[in-house]
């Protein structure tokens, strides 16, 4: 990591490692991107990727799901976690969910198709992920003519029912309504508690702290702290671009 705070995140150490970034940089033609970037992403953690506009935030996502290849350094998986080993299963949840003109079960069944997800289990993929976010009852609608919110719901279920190790989100809630809000809160919440490792980009500081176990601060392309939340909100020795981050976003309390 480019120099820094870091700190003894949860979860501990010895957590089966999923994916790591070691001195991994992004460009863009002449523009840096992301510079420098080590972290671990580990089964059980839950982090929070926070920042100003154009910190790097959303690239960093994308680097970490192979969507964008380093510029420079590594992107290297883990083993899973599981004996006999294998690479961890990812999903992206985006703040704009992207569905196909199809009815909300055919948008499910196809995710598992592309997923290489054999045919005699999608049905019950698909079942369980609708009863999931409960939306049973509108299987047969058209995707597109579900409310935001429950756009959302169906984004997370199609996520859910690939059965990613580790599920990044992109500002999942920041076109949501109060109430949107936290129906998808819940979900992103039960599906850490169901042991899927997140990763999510948020500017709600207090989602993080609901949501987040580890704060990770990118300023200018820059990974500047990596630390368990109650270090990063409490902390006085935080890098003065994570002090002053957090002195301007005080109304999120």
């Amino acid at each position: 990591m480019a120099p820094g705070l870091s700190g003894a995140a949860a979860p501990a150490p010895a957590a089966p490692l999923l994916l790591a970034l070691r001195q991994a940089g992004v460009c863009f033609g002449a523009q840096v991107a992301l510079r420098d970037i080590t972290l671990q992403v580990h089964r059980g953690d839950r982090i929070a990727l926070v920042g100003a506009n154009g910190s790097g935030k959303t690239t960093l996502l994308r680097l970490l799901n192979g969507l964008l290849p380093p510029s420079s350094g590594q992107r290297q998986l883990g083993d899973g976690g599981r004996v006999g080993g294998r690479p961890p299963v990812t999903a992206m949840l985006f703040q704009r969910p992207f569905l196909l003109h199809f009815s909300v079960r055919r948008n499910l069944q196809l995710a598992l198709w592309l997923a290489g997800v054999p045919a005699a289990e999608r049905a019950a993929r698909v079942d369980g992920a609708l009863q999931r976010v409960g939306l049973q009852a509108k299987a047969d609608q058209p995707a597109r003519s579900l409310s935001g919110g429950q756009q959302q719901r169906l984004a997370l279920a199609r996520a859910w029912a690939v059965q990613p190790d580790i599920l990044f989100l992109d500002e999942p809630t920041a076109s949501l309504d109060p109430s949107a809000k936290r129906e998808v809160e819940q979900l992103i919440d039960a599906f850490g508690q169901a042991g899927m490792a997140l990763v999510m980009s948020t500017h709600n500081l207090g989602q993080a702290k609901r949501l987040a176990n580890r704060m990770l601060y990118l300023d200018a392309g820059r990974l500047l702290a990596d630390l368990p939340v109650d270090d990063f909100f409490h902390r006085t020795d935080l890098p003065p671009e994570a002090a002053q981050f957090l002195k301007g976003e005080l109304p999120w309390t």
